[in-house]
């Protein structure tokens, strides 16, 4: 049921998201392209999306419930690796929903696919994790630096990791990273771009990595994941660090939306945690999901861009009402 309803919540908006008229334009251009130009001019997956939209005439509601359903599936399966799985969906609504799935569709969907790379991670199913990373690349290429998250998964082969990790990385950056790098520099870097918010959304990934490194023991899962969400905490920290000296905070930003699954994780599992070893902890429940509310309502009403999102159109309820 959850997975339906953010396939269409997603899916079928109509006009919301700052770059809405964007992502339209995508795919007005692709009714131009041939399939190869329409691939080799974009992310590889998500300009297949666009080319075959154009063909159909189904309009950018095609690319987004495609993408909302590779997007949904990620995140379903993500929070039902958790213990209280519609707690760890709660997190992810305010910010990873509705910003990021329905606001930066293509990064949106590499997350979904990197989630689902977790869950096989969790599983010690490295191949698996590797492949999803290698799909999130083809939607967003900066996906490809989550690559290096298989070595610390703690297998007993962790030599022959690296080494074959390193030589995937290697080969899917000279595919599809190494002619964007210079673009990429001069986009973010060189013209110092900057994004309003950056230091707040860093600041919400690093809350719960503290609360994790300050409380790892508490948390209850196998050795070998909490080494692993140790490493990813540190990396959420080290954003703070990182965005104090570059010079575009954009860049830092985009990265950073990669460890908003270390919220859901930390977040959800928090009130065991802290509360009574498998008790229902209900006070501790209502924090998080007031936290959550709170986020939401904040970013509503601060936000540059919040009145892209507002109000929410449904497409089918808009052509039934035209």
């Amino acid at each position: 049921m959850a997975f339906v309803l953010l396939v269409l919540m997603i899916g079928l908006r109509h006009e919301v998201g700052a770059d809405w008229e964007t992502y339209a334009d995508y795919v007005r251009m692709a009714s131009y392209q041939s399939l190869e130009e329409a691939v080799m001019k974009s992310d590889p997956a998500y300009g297949l999306l666009n080319w075959l939209a154009a063909q159909t005439d189904l309009g950018p509601y095609f690319v987004n419930t495609a993408g909302a359903a590779l997007f949904s599936w990620g995140l379903v399966s993500f929070c039902r690796a958790q213990p209280r799985p519609w707690l760890a969906l709660a997190v992810a609504v305010p910010y990873l929903v509705t910003v990021v799935a329905m606001g930066y569709t293509r990064q949106g969907v590499a997350i979904g696919l990197v989630m689902l790379g977790l869950v096989a991670l969790s599983e010690r199913k490295i191949s698996r994790f590797v492949v999803f990373v290698v799909l999130a690349a083809t939607f967003h290429k900066s996906a490809v630096i989550m690559m290096p998250l298989a070595v610390l998964a703690g297998t007993k082969r962790r030599t022959l990791t690296v080494l074959w990790v390193g030589l995937v990385t290697l080969l899917f950056y000279v595919l599809l990273l190494q002619e964007s790098v210079e673009v990429l520099n001069t986009a973010y870097i060189v013209t110092e771009y900057s994004s309003a918010g950056a230091a707040v959304r860093v600041a919400m990934n690093a809350m719960p990595a503290l609360i994790f490194l300050s409380f790892r023991r508490r948390f209850t899962m196998p050795k070998a994941d909490r080494i692993f969400w140790t490493w990813v905490s540190l990396g959420a920290l080290a954003f703070i660090a990182v965005l104090m000296v570059s010079p575009s905070s954009t860049a830092v930003d985009r990265v950073a939306l990669y460890w908003i699954p270390l919220q859901l994780l930390i977040l959800s599992r928090l009130p065991d945690a802290l509360g009574q070893q498998n008790g229902q902890n209900a006070l501790w429940v209502l924090a998080i999901v007031l936290y959550s509310a709170a986020v939401l309502f904040v970013w509503l009403l601060f936000a540059d861009n919040a009145f892209a999102w507002l109000p929410y159109q449904f497409y089918p309820w808009v052509v039934l009402w035209r």
